[in-house]
């Protein structure tokens, strides 16, 4: 059994998307006002004991979003704007009433898109009404004979290709100039990684080279300590013996006294 908060905003979600589907002037205020209040009702619902279950509960967050969205996309100036920003709205999928056969909120957003592609081939049309001899003149001209519905959908079709024609081309140079800076990144990065490896193979030969010269320079004073060693000895060697020596001379020539 639902709640009766959720009755009430049931009655008050199905109000805003009746008025929703009607054609507003600017001084309209009460849907604003509804969907504020539905805001309220719908954060108060949450923290309700009986809250539904959650796949009821997003699909009510749903719809108060798509409102809102609806709302601040009225809000804009120009008509693609407009028209960009209902394209990316996203309306509930089931019924708010029981009597109801589709979405509420789907038809909105139909007839929101389709009220859109009015006004941007009404723009369109005032900017090349100097001229009126273009394809989008002879293209008016062959729909005029269509019914209203059809027409419509046609205009709807050009809004939708279109926006999805500059997604495209959008979409197409972003990735050519992720491409691109991915490219400069890559060579980059592959030229410092040369310089690395060069500077990195410069240093380990001049690290060999040095430890060959300590080697050189090593040997050559060992071999340097060693023959100053002997030539000591030898000298040393060389006293000792011209001292005895002149010792046994000197005992010989001198004889001891009585």
């Amino acid at each position: 059994m639902a709640s009766r908060l959720e009755i009430n905003f049931i009655r008050l979600l199905s109000r805003c998307e009746s008025i929703a589907s009607e054609k507003r002037g600017e001084t309209e205020w009460r849907l604003e006002k509804y969907v504020g209040a539905l805001e309220e009702m719908l954060v108060a619902l949450k923290k309700n004991p009986s809250k539904p279950t959650p796949e009821i509960l997003t699909e009510y967050i749903k719809k108060v979003d798509f409102l809102k969205g609806l709302l601040e996309a009225e809000k804009l100036s120009s008509p693609t704007e407009k028209a960009l920003a209902n394209q990316f709205l996203a309306p509930g999928r089931t019924p708010t009433v029981a009597n109801e056969r589709n979405s509420a909120t789907k038809m909105v957003h139909m007839q929101t898109k389709a009220r859109c592609t009015g006004e941007m081939r009404d723009e369109l049309l005032g900017t090349q009404q100097a001229s009126g001899r273009g394809p989008a003149d002879r293209d008016l001209r062959n729909r005029r004979g269509l019914p209203l519905d059809e027409r419509q959908s046609a205009a709807e079709l050009d809004a939708v290709l279109q926006h999805h024609h500059n997604l495209q081309e959008k979409l197409a140079e972003d990735m050519l100039n992720l491409a691109r800076n991915l490219k400069n990144n890559s060579l980059a990065a592959q030229s410092i990684i040369k310089q690395d490896n060069q500077t990195l193979s410069q240093s380990m030969r001049q690290a060999d080279l040095n430890f060959e010269k300590l080697k050189t320079e090593s040997e050559r004073l060992e071999q340097h300590t060693k023959k100053s060693v002997n030539w000591l000895l030898w000298i040393m060697l060389i006293l000792v013996s011209f001292t005895f020596i002149s010792m046994i001379l000197f005992i010989r020539i001198f004889p001891r006294l009585r």
